[in-house]
């Protein structure tokens, strides 16, 4: 790592300390943090949810939660003490300066105003005059290349995609030419080849700014492609930092390894996820543990380590904070070999199965609705699932993945072609065997924290199939015994039965989720993006129930997701879909090792590679797979 100046740093933090005051008495959120960024650098910042990534980046735009002050250390933006300035100046830096570009990109765009208006509104707060506005804005949505910028402009948020509105927000940014830009997460909800070219244009355009980039990420990987440094963060603390192969290649600190491993590989032997035990502690707890923080969940910790702040090693730039640093020669030695993945049974019959199924939308424009366009979400597609078989479907956002599941669990009906469940059609069959069939096929949702109510205890969550299966009056020790029952098949505590969403981590929510799914027994589970937005520790949770649920229950799975080496890890079998045609089918193993579609090799191409130094493709521009289809679909 290049060893650089406070001056020639456009960021740097030198043993910051971030107190929070609660009701305990005040606790060290962020502990001595001491980093830097460098004119036309990239530093990436990784770590689980609740690592204190984001209150870095708040700490950084002066944004901090009432309650929370800086009671040690120091923090200079351009050769200027951040901590000496003035509110009101800190603000000002903010859009001029430094830039932002946020997690969620439909929520960060309001929805009532045209994306001429949102343009608008950032272009006068930065002082670009009236008379050049329109010319800025068009010029900005160029050069993220999106088509047609003076239409682009007329447009709502919601007739983009979510590519289009995260290439809107990047346009923006980079609109004052800022000198620090942090990007939170900014790619999280994005499929991977919309990744790539997210991360592709905004190395382009950091490279001709040369702004120095603070990029916010759970993803390892991504961040050792993309990224100069990589800091690890962990409860508030700096476990790892240094150049970002090396970070990757050789990480050193027990936590950079656990999620290093927590993430299935697209490539080489499949292995059994390794699982962190426990949780990252709540901001309450940290006042107990004076030593290092993530000594509760390590397998090599000794008494000394939390009794004392780690020891800080560093060689060539890497530092890593603690006293027994991890060897890496000796790290592949404790990884299991994953399952083997079971064939289907070819002499069952198909848990479901389309017979040249298709569904085609129509959108209706013009003055009276005159003008009809019609778009093809699926084409006719014929699909069997075998009892215990799990099936992915991989392709773009708008290539028809989510349409093949609203035909399965019977929200759509095919515009031509069958669906059948467990022998019953769904398209021609009376209306109780039809409601009987879709009892069988149960989802579960991408986002817990939505699907989950509120104001439900758990038990009536899991048992919630029931009441929908026309169950209501459950007597209450038969739904107490279906609840528990659920509760041990996927791995929570007997307590957790009394509690409510809120007082559950993201993982158990869904664990919770899944259980739901399961309560009502049934032959086909479909399950939508279900880990997109899970720290990977808890994915690999997640993914290693299903298969254990799998080999018990032999239920089948249809399992939709951007995540290919997700895919790879539970599915035997896999769909590659494109514009709503299946143009690639086969054993998962095979399909990805040799696919013989260009547009299979696409996805497989956009995924960042287990090996820090081969070139991965955001340096170049990657062409859309179909621009006329993200037209089309904007519509819908």
């Amino acid at each position: 790592m290049q060893t650089e100046s406070k001056d020639a740093s456009v960021l740097s933090l030198e043993g910051v300390t971030l107190t929070a005051n609660i009701g305990a008495g005040p606790v060290a959120a962020l502990r001595e943090l001491r980093l830097s960024i460098g004119r036309g650098r990239v530093l990436g910042l990784v770590g689980e949810s609740g690592a204190g990534k984001s209150m870095l980046a708040r700490l950084v735009s002066g944004l901090l939660p009432p309650n929370f002050n800086v009671t040690g250390g120091s923090m200079h933006f351009d050769g200027r003490d951040l901590l000496a300035m003035s509110a009101r100046d800190r603000r000002a830096l903010l859009g001029r300066e430094i830039a932002f570009i946020p997690q969620e990109p439909l929520t960060a765009l309001n929805p009532l105003w045209t994306i001429g208006d949102t343009f608008n509104e950032h272009l006068t707060r930065i002082g670009v005059a009236p008379s050049e506005r329109t010319k800025v804005a068009r010029d900005a949505l160029a050069s993220v290349r999106l088509p047609v910028p003076d239409e682009m402009l007329k447009r709502y948020p919601h007739q983009l995609s979510g590519g289009q509105c995260q290439r809107v927000l990047i346009a923006m940014a980079f609109a004052s030419e800022p000198k620090l830009l942090v990007a939170d997460e900014p790619t999280t909800a994005l499929d991977v080849v919309t990744q790539t070219r997210v991360m592709g244009m905004l190395a382009e355009l950091q490279r001709k700014s040369a702004t120095a980039v603070l990029l916010i990420t759970h993803d390892l990987r991504l961040a050792a492609h993309v990224c100069d440094d990589v800091a690890v963060m962990y409860a508030g603390d700096l476990v790892e930092y240094g150049p970002a192969r090396d970070v990757l290649d050789m990480p050193r600190h027990p936590y950079t390894r656990a999620l290093k491993y927590a993430s299935p590989d697209l490539s080489g032997p499949r292995r059994r996820l390794p699982v962190l035990k426990q949780q990252m502690p709540g901001l309450s707890l940290l006042a107990e543990m004076p030593g290092c923080r993530f000594a509760p969940r390590c397998a090599t910790a000794d008494s000394s380590c939390g009794a004392a702040l780690p020891q800080r090693v560093a060689q060539n730039g890497h530092r890593v904070a603690c006293a027994q640093p991890c060897e890496h020669a000796a790290e592949l030695a404790d990884l299991e070999a994953a399952l083997p993945l079971p064939l289907a049974v070819e002499d069952a019959p198909p848990v479901v199965e389309l017979r040249e199924a298709s569904l085609t939308y129509t959108a209706r424009g013009g003055m009276f609705g005159q003008n009809k366009t019609r778009f093809d979400a699926v084409k006719p597609l014929s699909l069997k699932i075998m009892p215990g078989e799990f099936v992915g479907i991989v392709g773009e956002s708008g290539s028809g993945k989510s349409s093949v599941a609203r035909l399965l669990m019977g929200i759509e009906q095919p515009t031509d072609g069958r669906v059948l469940i467990g022998g019953a059609d769904l398209t021609h069959g009376n209306p109780e065997l039809v409601r009987r069939a879709r009892e069988q096929v149960q989802i579960i949702f991408q986002d817990p924290q939505s699907a989950l109510n509120p104001r439900r205890s758990v038990e009536r969550l899991l048992t919630q199939a029931l009441e929908a299966a026309g169950l209501p009056n459950l007597a209450a020790n038969e739904r107490l015994t279906r609840a528990q029952s659920v509760l041990r098949d996927v791995g929570l505590p007997v307590d957790t039965i009394s509690r409510f969403p809120s007082q559950l981590s993201g993982g158990q929510k869904q664990r919770v989720n899944i259980g739901r799914a399961l309560c009502a027994a049934p032959q086909l589970i479909v399950a939508d993006e279900i880990v997109s937005g899970l720290d990977v520790s808890v994915q690999a949770q997640i993914l290693n129930l299903l298969l254990e649920l799998r080999r018990e229950r032999q239920i089948a799975l249809l399992l939709i997701s951007h995540d290919l080496s997700v895919v790879r890890y539970l599915c035997s079998r896999v769909l590659v879909m494109r514009a709503g045609v299946v143009v690639e089918e086969g054993l998962t193993e095979e399909v990805f090792s040799n696919p013989r579609d260009p547009y299979t090799r696409t996805l497989i191409d956009a995924v960042p590679s287990d090996d820090a130094s081969v070139r991965w493709p955001p340096v170049a521009f990657v062409p859309l797979a179909d621009k006329a289809a993200e037209s089309v679909m904007s519509v819908f």
